[in-house]
């Protein structure tokens, strides 16, 4: 059985930063990513990462976000730098199986305000 488990998250002041880490067992993962969703919007991809590294992320957090995995964990990481308050969403781990298709974390708040 998958299982993704999220933590970090949290209320920061704009220009400050979060880390978000999610732990996922039970399968193997190609791709392992973030999405976001904010109130009265549609769910967005934020970064995602294969098993060899290959990066991809929304052109709105290119230059501030870095997602990270350790694939003998099983853990990919998103850091959070120069939070903006339009980074205010709901992050949501999202991850990509060999066998199962795609599973979805809890969600973990994240907002941004002064």
């Amino acid at each position: 059985q998958v299982q993704l488990v999220e933590s970090g998250g949290g209320l920061v002041q704009p220009g400050g930063s979060l880390r978000l880490s999610c732990a996922a067992s039970g399968s193997i993962f190609s791709i392992m990513g973030w999405y976001r969703q904010a109130p009265g919007k549609q769910r967005e991809l934020v970064a995602s990462i294969n098993g060899g590294g290959s990066t991809n992320y929304a052109d709105s957090v290119k230059g501030r976000f870095t997602i990270s995995r350790d694939n003998a964990k099983n853990t990919v990481d998103l850091q959070m730098n120069s939070l903006k308050p339009e980074d205010t969403a709901v992050y949501y781990c999202n991850v990509l199986t060999v066998r199962f298709g795609v599973y979805w974390g809890q969600g973990t708040q994240v907002t941004v305000s002064s």
